[in-house]
């Protein structure tokens, strides 16, 4: 994905008051038979700008598959990581009813006011978390960002529910308080 793009996508929440998929949903109840009908009704019913309202109305027809599918399909071939990545989101959404849970194509991103954690199912045993925990030493198991370049500070590697303990909940509830 293009960084500009994806820059926009992860901003939306923010500049928006909505995630993607919520905006998305939102176009699904309407049917437009133009491209420009739906920007147009996302300009004048929501006040949302235009390059904002392209860029949702443009992925929405790119968004035929729902986001159960999203996750279905990052998890082919690695789906005995599928438990873990149901426990992460169990526990994501005890922090606050101010979560949106937003998969995308490769990851799903957790955002609040901006995207404070990722899961990115990353191998066949392994699933990648990014972390937004700016100023937070790196550790053997808190590792620098890795693949994630600056969209995340910090990185954990796990591959079973054992390694989600109270150590990487902490870490993940510090990443939610600091994301405000």
């Amino acid at each position: 994905m293009d960084k500009a793009l994806k820059t926009m996508i992860d901003n939306m929440p923010e500049k928006t008051g909505k995630s993607l998929t919520k905006w998305i949903n939102i176009l699904k109840e309407k049917s437009f038979s133009k491209h420009a009908e739906a920007v147009r009704f996302l300009k004048a019913e929501y006040e949302v700008t235009h390059g904002f309202a392209n860029i949702i109305v443009t992925l929405s027809k790119d968004e035929d598959t729902s986001v159960e599918e999203l996750v279905t399909n990052q998890f082919k071939g690695k789906e005995a990581l599928i438990p873990v990545y149901e426990q992460l989101i169990s526990y994501i959404k005890t922090l606050g009813s101010d979560v949106t849970i937003t998969p995308k194509k490769g990851s799903v991103s957790i955002i609040r006011k901006r995207q404070f954690f990722l899961i990115k199912p990353a191998t066949k045993s392994r699933i990648d978390l990014g972390f937004k925990l700016k100023d937070k030493p790196v550790t053997d198991r808190l590792e620098n960002s890795g693949p994630f370049g600056t969209m995340c500070t910090h990185r954990v590697k796990i591959s079973s529910i054992d390694e989600i303990d109270n150590e990487l909940m902490d870490w993940i509830k510090e990443a939610y308080t600091k994301s405000l």
